[in-house]
């Protein structure tokens, strides 16, 4: 694998660090997530100065907007009607946005969590997703809850599911989500190295194994879908040096086999090959996919710091 390039399977990208087109003197600091809306226009959410940055689809700067709104940005998904969905982990809030960032719904309270698993919303949330067909809203809650919990369209709670657990159906972090074409609900359960598979009613289905820290998940709009899975590192001292273990996307069918596997064996920040801390990802209507790096977190949890040079975004463009 040259060094700029991935190449896996039947999928090849050219690798563009320099994509986004920031007004002088900004920076991301940390890309939580990013998603794309019905325009092709790029929504990155960050922990920077400027939470939410625009782009149009050749990475030119057109608005940002969400100064003072967020404690700890996390997580963004474009609705169907291309609202802006943005989940404040800390601040355990999900709120909805024009594109312009007009507030139009709040779910939670800001600075009030439920009791710590407790089940009830939110706790430290992390994502939305929604039904195809009702808009129905799904909230990922997430870091200190392990439910998924069910609303409707206007923001009226429904039920939710999950417990803390390894077993089917309970959660170690629920941490992103996402809805197939069919309806099913796809979770993220991070530190149970897994994906699981729930019908609408939240009924467990099934679940897809041999990943490490999934972090970021998005399935495709088109036919047929894809599954692109963005795979934090190990955060143990004890493995700290080992090979292949997260610090990649990959690319899997709707089975969860996967055909694409796009990183080093090791994280790192000396080639554009290697990935520290993949956090978000999406891919758009050309194939290109879109990665968020946490990088300045997950440095923060293994070592000191060093001078802010960390790459936190980058465009995978499908060759």
């Amino acid at each position: 694998m040259a060094d700029g390039f991935f190449q896996s399977g039947d999928f090849s990208f050219r690798i563009d660090m320099k994509w986004a087109k920031l007004p002088e003197g900004w920076s991301f600091f940390e890309v939580v997530d990013v998603d794309i809306d019905s325009k092709d226009r790029v929504f990155v959410f960050c922990r920077g100065p400027h939470p939410v940055i625009i782009f149009d689809s050749d990475g030119n700067f057109i608005n940002s907007w969400g100064e003072g709104l967020f404690d700890n940005p996390h997580g963004i998904t474009i609705g169907p009607d291309d609202g802006v969905w943005c989940v404040d982990n800390t601040g355990q809030t999900v709120q909805k946005f024009t594109p312009e960032g007009k507030l139009l719904l709040t779910l939670g309270t800001r600075g009030r969590p439920s009791e710590y698993m407790s089940g009830k919303p939110f706790n430290q949330p992390t994502k939305v997703a929604f039904d195809p067909e009702t808009r129905a809203i799904y909230v990922a809650d997430g870091y200190s809850n392990a439910r998924v919990h069910k609303y409707t369209a206007d923001g009226e709670y429904l039920f939710s599911w999950g417990s803390s657990g390894p077993a089917p159906g309970e959660f170690n972090i629920v941490h992103s989500i996402c809805t197939d074409k069919k309806g099913w609900v796809y979770v993220a359960d991070r530190e149970s190295h897994r994906v699981q598979i729930f019908d609408e009613k939240g009924h467990y289905i099934s679940q897809w194994n041999n990943l490490h820290r999934p972090c970021g998940f998005y399935i495709t709009k088109g036919e047929p879908e894809l599954a692109i899975i963005a795979q934090i590192p190990t955060h143990l001292d004890l493995n700290i040096k080992a090979p292949n273990l997260g610090a990649c996307v990959t690319i899997h069918d709707m089975d969860g086999k996967r055909l694409a596997y796009l990183g080093d064996p090791m994280s790192g920040m000396e080639r554009p090959t290697q990935f520290l801390a993949p956090h978000g990802v999406v891919m758009d209507s050309k194939g290109n996919i879109y990665v968020g790096e946490v990088s300045y977190a997950h440095y923060r949890e293994s070592s000191t710091p060093p001078p802010w040079t960390k790459p936190c975004f980058r465009k995978l463009v499908r060759l």
